[in-house]
């Protein structure tokens, strides 16, 4: 391929101008099918390779966008960023993935290293209960952004989410329905919105049944992995009357409670129940099919990274708060308690 093949020479080649053939390459969304068609034909017939660092030294945005979640050991995460991606691919941008691990000063880093690569947007699941003042101002300095598997009410900003507090009362009713009333909690930092939001959801479907999660069932972790739910379950069982139920806000928390919990010798569910949160792929190869709360990790993405590439298009764009509705998702780690033998 000559290195001084230019746009000028793929515009010749299909027949248009240089401004369609710059529009196929940044904003393929404005180009008719059939003009962007034979664009790309004659950028494959040419070999064409745009020179991309050239472009982001003239000023333009790279054809990349920016994910940013809370923990990428999390398989729900992972989803989440083939939903994005799989959006993304369908208008030729890349996907750049980060994971804050819930930190504020590692999410404020990345922030600023993917506005340095001048990328197209931001998708973020903010580190703490409240998007932080970086958020705000690479919005003013006008890079589309849009707040990922987080929940707002504000209409001047695009979210997608799942309704957490929704997702928690289901877990909290399903436990209860089965008839346990020693009924514990384990819980990731309160911190992060999506932990205090089902925590808020379980306590509340608990209570108007007349039921109540005592403080030494109410457990915070520091993270929310399998070694810190099998130390939150082996805490739980030091208890003289340790709990016949267990609700953990997510799967990683659950596999490592219900890893706990058999080797200590307890039976689940005959002697414990376990109930986990988001359903990932695994969660039902559990060595106990887990029960657990879906959330549809890849249409949260999907939709997230379709509403941040529509506001970077320049077309009229309106803000959208889309909330998706969690499922419960019935396994055989949840039980009645009168079926365990004494």
């Amino acid at each position: 391929m000559p290195e001084q093949l230019t746009i000028r020479e793929v515009a010749k080649r299909a027949g248009v101008s240089v401004g369609t053939v710059s529009n196929v390459l940044n904003r393929p969304d404005l180009v008719a099918e059939g003009t962007l068609t034979r664009v790309r034909e004659a950028i494959d017939d040419l070999g064409f390779v745009r020179n991309s660092a050239a472009r982001q030294l003239r000023g333009a945005r790279s054809p990349a966008i920016g994910l940013v979640v809370l923990d990428i050991d999390n398989p729900f995460f992972t989803e989440v960023a083939r939903g994005v991606e799989d959006a993304a691919n369908d208008v030729d941008h890349l996907v750049i993935l980060c994971s804050s691990a819930g930190e504020r000063t590692r999410e404020s880093r990345q922030l600023r290293l993917l506005e340095e690569q001048r990328v197209a947007g931001v998708l973020m699941t903010p580190a703490g209960r409240n998007p932080s003042r970086l958020y705000y101002e690479l919005r003013r300095r006008g890079i589309p952004m849009v707040l990922l598997d987080w929940q707002s009410s504000r209409r001047d900003r695009c979210s997608v989410a799942v309704d957490n507090v929704q997702g928690g009362a289901l877990a909290g009713d399903h436990l209860a329905q089965l008839g346990h009333q020693r009924i514990a909690l384990i819980n990731g930092p309160l911190e992060i919105a999506q932990c205090a939001d089902r925590r808020t959801g379980f306590v509340a479907s608990l209570e108007s049944k007349g039921l109540k999660l005592s403080a030494p069932n109410d457990i915070e972790t520091t993270a929310m992995t399998i070694s810190a739910g099998e130390t939150a379950a082996e805490q739980l069982l030091r208890q003289r009357n340790p709990p016949t139920a267990v609700f953990c806000t997510n799967d990683l928390l659950a596999l490592g409670a219900e890893h706990a919990l058999l080797a200590a010798g307890h039976r689940v569910p005959e002697d414990v129940a376990v109930v986990g949160y988001d359903d990932v792929a695994f969660a039902g190869m559990a060595f106990v099919p887990l029960t657990s709360i879906r959330q549809p990790a890849y249409e949260l993405g999907h939709r997230a990274a379709q509403l941040l590439l529509d506001e970077r298009s320049g077309a009229e764009h309106r803000h959208e708060q889309v909330v998706f509705t969690p499922q419960l998702v019935v396994r055989e780690s949840t039980c009645r308690p009168e079926t365990r033998s004494e």
